[in-house]
């Protein structure tokens, strides 16, 4: 009887984190080419004056989803991310059943921006206006509780700013 009953908290418990999580709106294309995506973001920065900020995940991930809806719903990091850079979600599936093709997409895409998924995801690289990788932001330093810090957020955002960098 108390196997059944724990059974059934666990099970109850799985089922709300999956609906609550499922309210989160899903913000990574899974359909189009992470590395022209990468280069579209890099063209538009530099005509701006701005650096690209990849965050690098997929829908497959609660954190990744979690951080894209406290972002925008913050207005004060919003509008420092929109004055400063080009904010782009870049597609990661680790899942080989997508196919060969797509797998070497992905390798390539994770080679060109140094490997950053060692730090798990999401994961944040910040370019210059060339392209370089000048920042990996492991996101696990930028979290609390089950959610993230507003203050740790903005402090990251202010400190890879171009102002700030160049």
């Amino acid at each position: 009887m108390r196997k059944l009953f724990v059974l059934s908290l666990l099970t109850i418990s799985f089922a709300l984190t999956i609906t609550a999580q499922s309210g989160l709106k899903k913000v990574y294309n899974e359909d189009i080419d992470p590395i022209e995506q990468i280069d579209q973001a890099l063209v538009k920065a530099k005509l701006e004056r701005k650096f690209v900020i990849c965050q690098v995940g997929g829908n497959w991930c609660p954190w990744c989803l979690r951080f894209a809806d406290f972002i925008t719903n913050d207005t004060t990091i919003s509008r420092v991310i929109d004055e400063n850079f080009v904010y782009i979600h870049v597609n990661y599936n680790p899942r080989k059943s997508e196919g060969e093709e797509k797998a070497q997409l992905a390798k390539r895409m994770l080679e060109r921006l140094n490997n950053p998924a060692r730090f798990g995801f999401p994961v944040f690289v910040v370019l210059d206006g060339e392209g370089k990788v000048i920042h990996i932001q492991d996101s696990s330093f930028l979290e609390e509780g089950q959610g993230y810090n507003q203050e740790k957020v903005l402090r990251f955002f202010k400190n890879w700013t171009p102002k700030v960098v160049r």
